[in-house]
């Protein structure tokens, strides 16, 4: 395996810094106005002049954690610098503090979204990333600051605006302030304590709330007294991908503990169980959405294949396997690897493809939109990285 993870580590480490941070820097990034433009074609070209909050706290996060890991070029950092500066003076709304989810170019409002705190989660990830890989605690202070927003907003009734009329809890909440929370608690080291309390509460609402044994399932969603919306699309819609995304977080977690068993046991049920649902055997990847009682699905989309789900499935694959040294693990990584190098790879322009069908051709070549940018693909070869560089030593 020694000999396996020294080749895989060096073409991980080729595609980040020669294929898919390149192509950022020179078709995403905004040299008049700063931030990151994330609407491009195939080629690099703009499709679309308006900005993605969310991808600029991630873009962030991606060049700052490349910088820091990997190598400290000038230009991550010049893309750092215009990304914390496009965020600080356009992103908050001055009138209640809370963030925008679009901006025009010269980072005038377009659309904010009232129901959801992503894109202050996002740009936590980023200041948190930029705190420590340029050694500015202030960025860490300002994470923690908005973290404690973001707080407040979830738990004052009437500043969120509901999705749904009818009360429900939702798995990517939890999810999502996992894996924040983590990235906070390293660039504050002194209230790793305080962090880890916090987690302990995500944790315990994954476990209680969306960890489903009697169907051997992860759900999106539930009402509030944890029973289950069976009688509903949105009730039963499964999401394989976020699943697995959510499981290698709690195996990050695990690592953290010095492999606590208990969080490896719940990291790899939830892998064994949504890679059970979500891997195509019959075409390869991925799928989208399952229904949870294998009704018919809902959404036209349900069969398609994205970007995301198959970095989600690399990482939490290889890290199940640099923990447990089950062989199955390491199969159902390579699985993966092999079709994202036979399906989404562009080997003309560079970067990912984002969209296929179910049996693998192309639905649209675009390389970003204002959900895909430089953030699960670099994060997948980043973690990714990390993992190999420890199976090769």
């Amino acid at each position: 395996m020694k000999q396996t993870s020294e080749l895989l580590y060096q073409e991980y480490r080729h595609m980040l810094m020669d294929n898919i941070l390149p192509f950022w820097l020179r078709y995403g990034l905004d040299r008049v106005h700063g931030g990151m433009y994330t609407a491009l074609d195939r080629d690099g070209s703009l499709l679309d002049t308006d900005k993605s909050v969310w991808f600029q706290g991630r873009a962030l996060w991606t060049f700052a954690t490349a910088y820091r890991q990997v190598e400290q070029n000038k230009e991550y950092k010049m893309v750092c610098d215009s990304l914390v500066s496009f965020i600080e003076q356009n992103c908050f709304d001055p009138a209640d503090g809370r963030m925008y989810f679009r901006v025009a170019k010269d980072g005038k409002p377009v659309i904010k979204r009232l129901r959801y705190v992503f894109s202050e989660t996002f740009t936590i990830l980023g200041f948190a990333a930029y705190s420590r890989a340029f050694n500015r605690p202030d960025y860490a202070q300002k994470a923690y600051d908005l973290l404690l927003k973001v707080e407040h907003y979830l738990l004052t009734p009437g500043l969120l605006v509901p999705k749904f009329d009818t009360p429900s809890l939702g798995f990517g909440l939890p999810m999502i302030l996992l894996n924040t929370v983590q990235e906070l608690r390293a660039a504050l080291p002194e209230k790793a304590e305080e962090f880890t309390t916090r987690i302990d509460g995500y944790l315990e609402q994954i476990k209680t709330y969306f960890i489903r044994p009697e169907l051997q399932i992860v759900v999106e969603q539930c009402n509030p007294d944890g029973s289950l919306q069976l009688d509903h699309f949105e009730g039963r819609q499964l999401n394989p991908g976020h699943a697995i995304e959510g499981a290698w977080f709690i195996l990050n977690e695990a690592r953290y503990r010095k492999n606590d068993p208990e969080l490896m046991n719940l990291g790899t049920t939830m892998l064994d169980w949504m890679w059970n649902k979500g891997w195509d055997s019959e075409h390869g990847g991925i799928i989208y959405f399952r229904d949870a009682l294998n009704k018919s699905a809902t959404e036209y989309w349900h069969d398609m294949k994205f970007w995301w789900p198959q970095c989600e499935a690399a990482i939490a694959n290889l890290m199940a396997y640099s923990m447990t040294g089950n062989d199955g693990y390491l199969q159902q990584f390579d699985t993966v690897h092999q079709y994202i190098k036979g399906h989404f790879l562009d080997y003309e322009f560079g970067e990912w493809y984002g969209y296929l069908h179910r049996d693998g051709t192309l639905s649209t070549p675009l390389k970003g939109n204002m959900y895909k940018g430089p953030f699960h693909i670099p994060r997948m070869y980043l973690v990714c990285c990390q993992l190999l560089d420890e199976l090769r030593r």
